[in-house]
């Protein structure tokens, strides 16, 4: 017991110290008490509060089709993923189906996304490499119309946009299994 308040006293002292802990009552200041930063005012954070769920909550309004999205693909993500997809320097995004119960499964598009919100999501957040949400909604939505056409889950004069795009049934979209932890829920 003795050496148990010794060692806690030990560390509390070397937090006091080194300023790890506040030395006083915690500060109103929205910069807290070293001024750094700025408060992140809702104006600041609508650029980045993009997300996209399964169900479409969060799509843009835009439409694009599987036309566009092969000449967009062509000119903006065939030089890392390959011509159809297939891979380049970066992943494969198509094929695949029918592997995933093998040794060697390949995630793709196709074979492993549940929802085709998240290809526009991912798509409109991080691509192309080279100048992140560069693309416009359309361009985003002409994009995703393309990659799964080349995955034969929508047909070639499919034209997506917020109404039509929750509504695509991916191959996988059973494929996983609920998660019963309290801090995870699909809404």
């Amino acid at each position: 017991m003795w050496r148990e308040t010794v060692s806690r006293a030990a560390g509390l002292a070397a937090c006091l110290l080194l300023g790890l802990m506040p030395a006083g009552p915690a500060s109103a200041d929205p910069l807290g008490p070293h001024r750094l930063g700025r408060p992140a005012t809702p104006e600041a954070i609508a650029p980045w509060n993009i997300d996209v769920r399964p169900d479409g909550a969060g799509l843009s309004p835009g439409r694009g089709g599987v036309a566009e999205g092969r000449a967009i693909y062509a000119a903006r993500c065939a030089g890392c993923h390959g011509e159809a997809g297939q891979g380049g320097a970066a992943d494969r995004l198509v094929g695949g189906q029918g592997t995933l119960a093998s040794s060697k499964p390949v995630r793709t598009v196709g074979s492993f996304w549940p929802y085709a919100t998240t290809l526009f999501d991912y798509v409109r957040r991080a691509m192309p490499f080279d100048a992140p949400q560069s693309l416009s909604d359309a361009e985003v939505y002409a994009v995703s119309a393309y990659l799964l056409h080349l995955n034969g889950v929508v047909p070639a004069d499919a034209v997506l946009d917020a109404a039509s795009l929750p509504a695509v049934a991916m191959p996988n979209r059973d494929g996983f299994v609920a998660d019963a932890r309290p801090d995870v829920t699909e809404k």
